[in-house]
């Protein structure tokens, strides 16, 4: 649990509503919250969504694991620790992108299950979407799109999700994406489907 530091501080309310920045838009401002090993098309899924919504005149943004700890989380290394302050973060930023109105991505391991539901309980019901990218080690060994598994293999990376340190999987994620079996493609149109079903954007 983090500890607030700060003292003397003030929570102010400004005159428009997360309601009235939906209205704007024409969407829900919900947080879809892609986990799964490396390898499993986190990025990959979620870049393709911000496309296809920005193509159909909805404002998304993707908050991808690589590019945050370039910037915001530079501090933080992969110790648990350190993994679970850099979800916290994460946590944080894509509530506030969530109450704007913007439907927010992120792109995460994010391995331990708790770090995960910490994040849910900041948002309402149902505007927080987990989506499990479901994919073998074998398979994710195979892709590895980065090189990381063959340098945790050969030792050079330390405390690597899947090989030296655990992923806890989802117990009752809104979408599963098994993607041994689904390509691109399909694996978008579940997440586009699940967001038309649920009113977050209009089908078309």
């Amino acid at each position: 649990m983090t500890i607030q530091k700060a003292t003397n501080i003030t929570w102010h309310e400004g005159a428009l509503t997360k309601q009235d920045r939906e209205k704007l838009l024409g969407q829900k401002g919900v947080v879809i919250w892609f986990t799964g090993l490396s390898g499993s098309g986190k990025s990959t899924i979620a870049h393709a969504i911000e496309e296809e919504l920005f193509n159909r005149g909805h404002l998304s943004f993707v908050l991808d694991g690589d590019n945050i700890r370039h910037g915001l989380n530079k501090n933080l290394g992969f110790s648990p620790e350190d993994r679970e302050e850099n979800i916290r973060r994460i946590g944080e930023v894509a509530k506030l992108f969530a109450d704007a109105g913007l439907i927010t991505m992120t792109a995460f391991i994010s391995p331990y299950r708790k770090d995960r539901d910490n994040n849910r309980h900041l948002l309402e019901e149902s505007e927080f979407i987990e989506v499990f990218m479901k994919v073998s080690l074998p398979e994710a060994e195979k892709r590895d799109p980065k090189g990381l598994y063959k340098k945790a293999r050969a030792g050079e990376i330390k405390e690597f999700t899947g090989i030296d340190a655990p992923y806890e999987e989802p117990l009752q994620p809104e979408l599963i994406i098994d993607t041994d079996a689904l390509d691109l493609a399909e694996s978008k149109d579940m997440v586009i489907r699940y967001l038309e079903e649920k009113n977050i954007i209009k089908k078309v």
